[in-house]
């Protein structure tokens, strides 16, 4: 009996760049015209008809009431299966291995996954102070996934809820885990860019297709504004783009029986999903992820290569944080020749949203097409490096059975891992173990954020500090300033030693250097 093994069969994307408000395109018609250009790109007549599934990614710019439904009308489908996803950058991969898992059991025939954001449409709205005439607004009825925030209410007073706020903790951690010096790590990570801005260059959908040099990605200037310490601009996902991308999945029986060439077909080999301790706060440290590390690894070994049988690669890349922790899970070098983006990476691709992984997928599909026999591993995260999801994709089929291993297996190896003890009120002794200076629009730094331990004897200085420490962890902000903070940009302050206080008025706790 013939294997019914999932495939993509259809991919498309689209990139829009209104000049006025007459070229400003809604999000749910960017979905309808990817639909339709992946329908093309199959090579099927009348297969969005044949859809039995739609799934639309969570979209930031215009909240529908039924995106599922509305696309599916718009395209002339339907679909008995339908599903909108919470807020995620990992969902269109988790998508597509949901979906995969549902056709190899014989749930799912024919799979839409789609998504599209238009907040660059948005910001000229507001620009020009303009009503856009787009579709009635709705608080979506279902809402498939895990709807917690990203961050708890300690974390909020200490001012760690943005991602630009966020991954900079994780990057001076990584950064002294190297045993970099500030500038030498700088270099790096203007050097790991400048490879990404390369291939956006390349990529007609991208919306920054320019290469850059290390050096001006790395110089924080007026044309490159320092956001928070470590990274200035260009090295921050850009969210406001006007981007669709669309997905047909199914299974290889159903293609055939469809009519879809084989030549269009991409397999995926394997996947993987699992999630980190949901809050920052809880993680084991800020320079490995055992979640990647298990998402990557489910799902090379389900497609039966290792590391060194990939081609290619599109590692997430909201921030350089996300794609080290990428490159330590799996054992890459940071000088390693094969291609870590297909697309160019979310600050110079685009990151729209939830959905850029979407575009990853598509290009992956395309330079697959083109090289049947290679392997292309794409990886999604959510949140702050929260949830992961990984596929491995080839254009030549599978040698055996396809079984999708559950979830739950890794994860619950992921959460057998102990957090440190917390102290949500700090007071005494202190060692730094990650830190950010967070900047305002003008330049100047604006606040201090300090994650800690604390220690009741001197500690000596660590370029892992708190590694394998049972002293409790906690958050604080420094006193607002200006020459502390301008300091902490130019000296190391991870295993900086000092104290730490809790302020009962304000329920924050202020760290002071020794």
């Amino acid at each position: 009996m013939a294997r019914n093994y999932p495939v993509v069969v259809g991919v498309a994307q689209l990139t829009n760049r209104p000049r006025t408000l007459d070229d400003a395109v809604e999000p749910i018609e960017m979905m309808a015209r990817a639909a339709r250009e992946a329908a093309d790109d199959a090579g099927s007549a009348g297969l969005l008809a044949e859809l039995d599934s739609v799934q639309v990614v969570n979209s930031l710019t215009w909240p529908y009431q039924d995106p599922p439904g509305f696309l599916a009308q718009r395209i002339g489908a339907t679909p008995r299966h339908k599903v909108y996803t919470t807020v995620g950058g990992e969902t269109p991969q988790r998508l597509v291995n949901e979906t995969a898992g549902a056709i190899a059991e014989g749930h799912i025939r024919l799979a839409l996954i789609a998504g599209a954001e238009a907040l660059e449409s948005r910001r000229l709205a507001r620009r020009l102070n303009q009503r856009l005439d787009w579709s009635v607004r709705g608080n979506p009825e279902h809402v498939a996934g895990d709807t917690r925030q990203g961050f708890n209410e300690m974390e909020a007073r200490h001012g760690a809820t943005l991602p630009t706020r966020v991954y900079p903790l994780f990057e001076n951690a990584i950064r002294a885990h190297l045993g970099h010096t500030i500038d030498q790590h700088q270099e790096h990570l203007g050097r790991l860019y400048a490879r990404f801005s390369a291939v956006a260059a390349a990529n007609p959908y991208a919306w920054y297709p320019a290469a850059r040099s290390a050096q001006e990605i790395r110089t924080a200037g007026p044309g490159n504004r320092m956001v928070c310490f470590p990274y200035p601009k260009l090295m921050n996902a850009i969210i406001e783009t006007d981007q669709a991308a669309a997905l047909i999945v199914t299974g290889s029986q159903t293609a055939r029986e469809l009519g879809i060439p084989e030549e269009r077909w991409v397999y995926l080999h394997g996947c993987g999903d699992a999630v980190d301790k949901w809050y920052v706060s809880e993680r084991l440290n800020y320079y490995h992820s055992p979640a990647i590390r298990a998402a990557t690894q489910r799902a090379l070994g389900m497609a039966g290569i290792g590391v060194d049988g990939v081609a290619m690669f599109d590692l997430y890349s909201c921030f350089p944080a996300a794609v080290q922790l990428a490159t330590d899970a799996l054992g890459l070098r940071a000088d390693d020749p094969r291609p870590l983006t297909v697309t160019g990476g979310l600050p110079y691709a685009g990151g729209p949203g939830n959905n850029y992984v979407s575009h990853s997928i598509a290009a992956a599909v395309g330079r697959l097409r083109e090289n049947p026999d290679q392997y292309a591993l794409v990886t999604g995260l959510g949140w702050f490096a929260t949830k992961h999801s990984a596929g491995v994709y080839s254009a030549r089929p599978p040698a055996g059975a396809w079984e999708r291993t559950r979830p739950q297996v890794d994860q619950a190896q992921v959460d057998a891992m102990e957090s440190p003890p917390f102290a949500e009120e700090a007071n005494g002794s202190a060692v730094v173990e990650t830190y950010t200076v967070a900047f305002n629009r003008e330049g100047e730094p604006e606040q201090g954020i300090i994650v800690g331990r604390l220690h009741p004897h001197p500690q000596p200085l660590s370029r892992s500090a708190g590694e394998g420490s049972s002293a409790p962890r906690f958050f604080a902000n420094t006193e607002p300033d200006p020459a502390l903070l301008w300091q902490m940009t130019r000296e190391e302050f991870v295993g900086r030693r000092g104290s730490v206080v809790f302020d009962p008025a304000t329920r924050k706790n202020a760290f002071r250097p020794a």
